[in-house]
């Protein structure tokens, strides 16, 4: 079991609110990750959990008890930080058995514990090297195991990726993702690379100045946020954000065209949300919206073109038919009308 509840949780540093009342229900098994902007409070958070941080208010519950004054010895949770934290002078074995040692378990039990993570993490090769004689990404995983080897009840990462280059870092997004498949224990992952988030997350918690925005599934919240904030924190390129008036059951964009709007009578919007691969190029003439393409970046399968769309502002389409010669040219935009986001003068989705 691995159940991890936050009853309006607060934490505060003297007279600063860091963490804003926050409630949560992360279940048995789930894999959650805590996104958000640098200072949002997704650490702290996350050592609030773990017991490093004393909680100002509220109450954490693990598996239904309440560990909210328990140390994190107690709490049957093991971290893995940003900093892989190995002793140099042990081997991976020693390393990877060295709290379970501490703790006054048998050798035997050591030594099978540590065996068993090793092949989980494909480190049977390395059990008598020292730290100096691994990659960054085996370093990375010895800390995985040192933390598997205690069988917790759940795993707290805290930007555990961070520290390598990118292809180690997808190498070890795929690591991760097959522990969790082969454990099924609850992780709870910070980071602040949404492409981590949206390939690992059974659920992610959108972070903003210690509260939470939204919660939901990685394809929830992309194809559905409930605010500006998580529309564009949520997406690379992010989605566009136009500025828009309602009326007479349309749409307008200042300077450019207009399109339907559905949204019920009593409803106002003052931004327009649209993807960037939900707009297809089209004839200038008579279209939603129209602007010069300025740059382009091609990726190979796709095109990134970035378009000075007047009055309406900067505008980003993904293509996978863009011409070569496309740049300096002026060209038409249709919105899909079923991908349109619309947001009130408060950020909320209207």
């Amino acid at each position: 079991m691995g159940s991890i509840t936050l009853q309006k949780v607060e934490k505060w540093f003297g007279e600063l609110q860091v963490i804003k009342g926050v409630d949560l229900e992360i279940d048995d098994g789930e894999f959650v990750i805590f996104v958000g902007p640098s200072g949002c409070g997704k650490s702290t958070l996350l050592r609030l959990i773990s017991g490093l941080e004393e909680v100002s208010r509220g109450r954490i519950l693990i598996d239904g008890r309440d560990v909210t004054a328990a140390v994190p010895s107690e709490r049957q949770l093991s971290m893995v930080f940003q900093s892989y934290a190995l002793y140099p002078h042990m081997t991976v074995g020693e390393n990877m058995g060295f709290g379970l040692k501490t703790a006054g378990h048998p050798k035997s039990e050591i030594a099978e514990r540590v065996a068993d993570a090793a092949r989980i993490l494909k480190l049977e090769d390395y059990l008598d090297r020292k730290p100096k004689q691994l990659s960054g990404g085996q370093r990375q995983r010895v800390a995985i195991g040192r933390a598997i080897t205690r069988k917790p009840v759940g795993f707290l990462f805290d930007e555990p990726l961070s520290n390598l280059d990118a292809a180690l870092r997808v190498e070890m997004r795929f690591e991760i993702a097959k522990l969790h498949e082969t454990l099924g224990t609850t992780i709870v992952y910070v980071t602040h690379d949404q492409v981590e988030a949206m390939t690992l997350a059974d659920k992610i918690v959108v972070l903003r100045d210690g509260a939470i925005m939204q919660v939901g599934s990685p394809r929830t919240l992309y194809e559905k946020p409930e605010n500006l904030f998580v529309a564009q924190f949520i997406g690379s390129p992010k989605m566009n954000i136009l500025p828009c008036s309602t009326g007479d059951g349309k749409f307008h964009l200042p300077g450019q065209g207009s399109g339907p709007f559905d949204r019920g009578p009593g409803k106002a919007a003052v931004k327009l949300g649209i993807r960037p691969e939900h707009i297809e190029l089209t004839d200038p003439e008579g279209a939603v919206c129209r602007g010069r393409v300025e740059v382009t970046e091609y990726l190979g399968a796709d095109t990134y073109l970035y378009l000075d769309c007047g009055e309406a502002g900067q505008l980003v389409v993904r293509t996978d038919d863009a011409p070569a010669d496309i740049r300096g040219r002026t060209v038409g935009l249709s919105f899909d009308p079923a991908r349109l986001h619309f947001f009130d003068s408060e950020g909320r989705v209207v």
